[in-house]
């Protein structure tokens, strides 16, 4: 009997097998977007309670095998409300519709330099924009134009419409009078250079001749050279409390951006085209002329010229012909990812090109990415980020001049009957009524700027130790971001303004500036886990090390030889080289607290050292706290209807470094009888100059309702800069004039409200909306200097103040009797969007957002200028009534009041709007099979219409440059423009 109990027990495992393997289940099937059908891959297909998953393909499509014969399956996506789904043996097929999670509070924001922390656990009110959010509704000609209105707590000004973009950005008010006034932006870790770089036309235009030496050249931004459809999600850490991880580089806030990354499955490929036209968004219109106005405005002479055209009908709208290009946009996409359970992939390329709404200018892109995401074991893995972009940009001549030569400043004086067109021969005639012929000029001049640019970024994962109760990981990073920028301005001899003894001869400029920036992080994190993992502490430790070097080179030649535009062949050459370079260390710790997900503490330091700070080797530090309590977690919470309650409060602080050279006497040369040498700058060195200390306490309260299909959000808070760095005059017998010292505070208080909901869900219709409303409140509660005008220009036409116990952004000027008052103040009352979705059966999309700015005022001396030429278009009009024409009251203010060019900029914009269609995928397949997954075709909009009562090109202006403070200066820009497209997306 015993010779046989093997056989027996073989026996009675194979009667067993039909039950072990009726015992399991295998479900196959589907997972795609409740609204739009579309499959979503990388969903997390989980057993619930096993350690058995999966994830679904670049298809959507998934297997997965449960170890008994009946069991729950969830499915968890980000952005997307899990789905828990109950099988049994009778289910071998199993396809999910996830419904998008408007509200996002399962996505993850940064906590830390190396950590991450669920939106619905967050202490800080961190503003986030996805994918959908940026490029989802129609295509932005660059990156910092798809933030436009979108930010809470953002105060978004476009700096010129010229292609290429120019945009200032302000996170919770200014931060800085002469210091760093724009965020930090880290790209996949990556610290990325935004510079404003001049392309010199100063030499040409003297705009900055008139007491202001701000930026006023009109250039882009270096963000703008991103493309925005590789962008997966951007954070904005807006104030200290949340940017302190990055000490005294945050002293604007920091701006997080995340860009796509390939998934497991099959290779998929994405085409897109884009094929759109730009047209002037307003026009400001032209004055009716007579025989009367013309004599009273340009003088008895001019009368035969104006009664030739008018009986010829050559009277010529010259602003139409300056700013009616109608430009063609070109934008073609192509994305390839994939990869295996160990690699994933993501291949992004873009060709831009782009037709200005002024002739001979336009933007003109190629770029192209690689991102790798590599598992080497099951300890090391590593991510790796490169984007390679060429851009040129050709940007005409505008914004401020005090030469009279820009496209805006000529055509304020130049009447409709005057022939500005070239002959047979193309010799264009002077400009009697202006410094410049402003089609010779539009036709004839160059003012490109073209970049080179590579950004790099490697992260390498280690785990060191891990056990069921901690685990320990190393991780390392390290950015490289390297560009050249070329600028070039070339004015031919043969202008108006640059021949007969007006000009220089001609002027060749040239600048070559070279930016290399590299950034490394080394951190520890360690995970604890206590009371069967109900109890997280995360701990970080680490060390930061950051490399700026910019080496600017900028070259001008005038009285050109001839139609040559070397540099050697020119009378006389100027060259100014500008060498920047910054050292910066930093190290970092972190405890993170999380019990239940009810209580979330977060404590932290940052210290840094610099070269920029008066001492290189001595350490600032910057502490940040936090805590979240979410009420509806607790125990004694029963309340079904509010799915979340949480009470948040933060502090923390960040640093500004000194203006570089601040803290040394500049040497700069000199000539004495021929002999050259160096002697002292007028500025003197302040060798005890100190860092701006930034320092912000927020507290918000965050209700979720039904659900958490609706979500409220509320957030005040205090933002105080201490040891301002302004500029102080000094005796004139010390042998300088100015330098630069710590002497004042200024305060921000503000209020960020939004709600997030989807009203209506069912499988026909589905609407989401988001609604926010922001404002902020600045004041100098300090001032160790007397108090000083910085930007505009002058009292006399209004200009900012900075004075304490007063807005920082206040605008002042005379106003009769009353002497120099406060006319108006820069910063908005407060700001709203209104942004919504639309899905209507699964396969039509509708969207658009609206934006409402109220209050907030500019300097408008476009007006001023038509009115002085004779030109603008209420010019004869007499809107109050008392038998004086506008114009004339408010040129006879001049001198008087400077109210009249002050002027309100509330407005209400369209800034996007678009629809779609996406083919059902049973209609693909009945035409192309398995071999095209999705087509999707639609129409878009930017910029569609403006509601305002500012009497200029666009309420949103900043004509003296994105950084600083002077953001509301109006003087003859590029005008904005109205952007449509046509779309096609086909998936393979």
């Amino acid at each position: 009997m015993e010779k046989n109990y093997p056989l027996r027990v073989l026996m009675f495992l194979l009667m067993l097998l039909p039950f072990a393997v009726f015992g399991q289940i295998t479900v196959k099937g589907t997972v795609t977007d409740f609204g739009s059908g579309k499959a979503l891959p990388g969903v997390s297909v989980a057993v619930v309670g096993t350690t058995t998953g999966t994830i679904t393909d670049a298809s959507g499509e998934y297997v997965i095998t449960l170890p008994g014969n009946s069991g729950k399956l969830q499915f968890s996506y980000l952005g997307y409300v899990a789905e828990t789904v109950d099988v049994n043996a009778s289910v071998d097929k199993l396809d999910v519709r996830m419904r998008e999670r408007t509200t996002n509070l399962q996505e993850v924001v940064v906590t830390g330099l190396a950590t991450t922390v669920k939106r619905a656990n967050a202490a800080n009110a961190v503003a986030s924009l996805n994918t959908k959010e940026l490029v989802g509704t129609t295509n932005p000609q660059t990156i910092d134009g798809a933030i436009s209105g979108k930010v809470v707590g953002a105060n978004v000004v476009t700096s010129s419409g010229a292609p290429g973009g120019g945009i200032s950005v302000k996170l919770r008010g200014v931060t800085s009078i002469f210091g760093e006034s724009e965020p930090l932006y880290v790209i996949d870790g990556i610290i990325m250079d935004n510079s404003s770089i001049s392309g010199g036309l100063n030499a040409v235009t003297a705009a900055s001749g008139g007491g202001n030496a701000s930026n006023q050249d009109n250039p882009s931004n270096r963000i703008a050279d991103l493309n925005p459809d590789d962008i997966e999600s951007i954070e904005f850490l807006k104030g200290a409390s949340a940017a302190a991880i990055y000490g005294s580089l945050a002293s604007a806030g920091v701006v997080v951006i995340t860009t796509k990354r390939g998934a497991m499955g099959k290779t998929v490929v994405n085409f897109s085209q884009d094929v759109g036209i730009a047209k002037v968004a307003n026009l400001l219109g032209r004055r009716t002329l007579t025989e009367d106005r013309v004599r009273a405005s340009f003088g008895a002479a001019a009368v035969p010229l104006f009664i030739a055209a008018r009986d010829a009908g050559r009277l010529v709208d010259y602003e139409e012909e300056l700013y009616g290009n109608t430009g063609m946009l070109y934008n073609t996409r192509l994305n390839v990812s994939g990869g295996s359970e160990k690699t994933q992939f993501f291949v992004g390329g873009l060709l831009q090109d782009e037709e200005g709404i002024v002739k001979h200018t336009g933007y003109n892109k190629k770029s192209l990415r690689f991102n790798l995401d590599h598992t080497i074991s099951e300890r090391f893995d590593f991510s790796l980020s490169t984007n390679y972009i060429n851009s040129s940009a050709d940007r005409g001549l505008t914004n401020n001049d005090n030469a009279g030569i820009s496209f805006g400043v000529a055509l304020s004086s130049t009447p409709s009957f005057v022939d500005l067109f070239p002959n047979e021969s193309g010799i264009y005639p002077n400009n009697p009524f202006g410094a410049s012929n402003f089609l010779q000029t539009r036709d004839l001049i160059t003012n490109n700027e073209s970049t080179n640019r590579f950004l790099g970024g490697l992260t390498a994962n280690a785990k060191l130790y891990e056990t069921d109760m901690t685990s320990t990981r190393f991780t390392f990073r390290a950015g490289l971001d390297f560009y050249n920028l070329k600028t070039e301005a070339l004015f031919p001899r043969l202008l108006q303004f640059q021949s007969g003894g007006n000009g220089t001869g001609g002027a060749s400029i040239q600048g070559n500036n070279f930016n290399l920036n590299t950034n490394f992080a080394a951190f520890l994190v360690n995970n604890l886990y206590l009371s069967d993992k109900t109890v997280t502490f995360t701990t970080t430790i680490g060390a930061t090390r950051e490399n700026f070097n910019q080496d600017r080179i900028l070259n001008v030649a005038t009285q050109l030889i001839g139609s040559q535009t070397n540099l050697d062949q020119a009378g006389a050459i100027d060259v100014e080289q500008t060498v920047i370079e910054e050292r910066n260390k930093g190290l970092f710790f972190q405890e993170e607290f999380n019990f239940k997900d009810q209580l979330i503490a977060t404590a932290g330091l940052r210290l840094d050292k610099s070269s920029n700070n008066a001492d290189a080797n001595e350490f600032q530090a910057f502490p940040k706290f936090s805590l979240a309590a979410n009420l509806a977690n607790f125990d004694f919470w029963n309340y079904e209807q509010l799915s979340m309650v949480k009470l948040r409060v933060a502090y923390g602080q960040a640093g500004g470094f000194p203006v570089f050279g601040a803290k040394y006497t500049s040497l700069v040369p000199f000539n004495i009888g021929g002999v050259p040498g160096l002697i002292n700058s007028l500025q003197r060195g302040n060798g005890d100059i100190q860092q701006e200390r930034q320092e912000e306490l927020e507290a918000g309260l965050d209700i979720g309702f039904l659900g958490s299909r609706i979500v409220f959000e509320g957030t005040v808070y205090q933002k105080t800069v201490r040891d301002l760095i302004l500029v102080q005059n000094v005796p004139a017998s010390s042998g300088f004039t100015t330098r630069y010292v710590n002497g004042g505070e200024l305060q921000n208080k503000g209020l960020e409200l939004a709600l997030s909901a989807t009203p209506v869900e069912t499988p026909g219709f589905k609407w989401d909306s988001r609604t926010s409303y922001w404002l902020n409140r600045s004041k100098m509660t300090e001032l160790n200097v007397p108090a000083f005008p910085l930007g505009g220009f002058g009292n006399t036409l209004g200009t900012f103040f900075i004075e304490e116990g007063k807005s920082v952004t206040q605008i002042v000027g005379i106003k009769g009797d009353e002497g120099v008052v406060k006319l108006g103040d820069a910063s908005p009352d407060f700001q709203m969007n209104f942004q919504n979705f639309f899905t209507i059966q699964q396969n039509l999309t509708f969207s658009f957002l609206l934006h409402w700015k109220k209050g907030g005022d500019n300097i408008n001396l476009t007006e001023l200028l038509t009115d002085l030429g004779g030109t603008s278009p209420d010019f004869d009009d007499d809107d109050d009534g008392d038998g004086i024409p506008n114009a004339e009251e408010r040129i006879a203010a001049l001198g008087v009041s400077a109210e009249p060019f002050v002027q309100n900029s509330s407005y209400l914009r369209l800034r996007e709007i678009g629809l779609y269609y996406s083919v059902p995928v049973t209609a693909l397949q009945s035409v192309f099979g398995t071999v095209v997954r999705n087509l999707r075709v639609g129409v878009s909009a930017n910029n569609l219409f403006t509601v305002t009562d500012y009497r200029g090109y666009d309420p949103e202006v900043s004509n003296f440059g994105s950084n600083g403070l002077s953001t509301g200066v109006d003087v003859t820009p590029f005008p904005n423009s109205r952007r449509m497209f046509f779309h096609l997306s086909v998936g393979f």
